[in-house]
C-alpha cells in the first residue's frame, strides 16, 4: 500500500467538491489500491468535517450572510440545504442516513451536515446517521467503480 496515495484519497474524501464520490474511484482506478483499503480510509476522511460542520455550520454562514462578498456563496450553498431540507425534516434521522447514503450530486457528507445544523437536529444522533449514511455511499461508490472496472476490462 502507498501510504501518500491513501492520505491523498483521505483527504479528497474529506473536502466537498470531491469527497467520497471521488476519492475512491481514484483511488481504485487510478492509483490501484485495494479496494477495501480505499472505501475505509475514504470513509473516516468523510467523517471528519461532520463533527465541525454540525458545530458551527450556524454560526460561519450567519457571520457570512453579513458581508456582501459572500452573496454568491450563501445563495449556493441556501440552494443546496433547501434541495435537502424537506425530506430530511419529513423523516428526520431515516432521511439524513437517505440522502447522505445515495452518492447523488448535491448530496452528500457536508450538505447532509449541514442541513441537519441548519434544522437543530440532536449532535449525536447526527454524527451516527452521517456515518451510517457515509458508510452505505463508500460501499455502493465502491461496488459501482468494481464494476465499471470489471465491465470495461472487458473491452480492452
Amino acid at each position: 500500500m502507498n501510504f501518500s496515495q491513501l492520505l491523498k484519497v483521505f483527504i479528497f474524501s474529506a473536502i466537498p467538491l470531491t469527497e467520497q464520490r471521488a476519492a475512491i474511484p481514484i483511488g481504485i482506478a487510478q492509483y490501484g489500491l485495494d479496494p477495501v483499503s480505499t472505501l475505509i480510509v475514504s470513509f473516516l476522511g468523510s467523517l471528519v468535517p461532520v463533527p465541525f460542520i454540525l458545530l458551527l455550520f450556524n454560526v460561519v454562514f450567519k457571520w457570512m450572510k453579513k458581508y456582501k462578498f459572500f452573496n454568491p456563496l450563501n445563495k449556493i450553498i441556501e440552494n443546496k440545504i433547501q434541495k435537502g431540507t424537506g425530506k430530511i425534516e419529513k423523516y428526520k434521522e431515516i432521511g439524513l442516513i437517505i440522502f447522505i447514503g445515495i452518492p447523488l450530486p448535491t448530496t452528500g457528507l457536508w450538505t447532509g451536515s449541514a442541513v441537519a445544523a441548519v434544522l437543530g437536529l440532536d449532535f449525536k444522533k447526527s454524527m451516527l446517521c452521517a456515518a451510517i449514511g457515509g458508510l452505505i455511499s463508500a460501499i455502493i461508490i465502491t461496488l459501482i467503480t468494481i464494476s465499471v472496472g470489471s465491465f470495461a476490462s472487458l473491452f480492452s
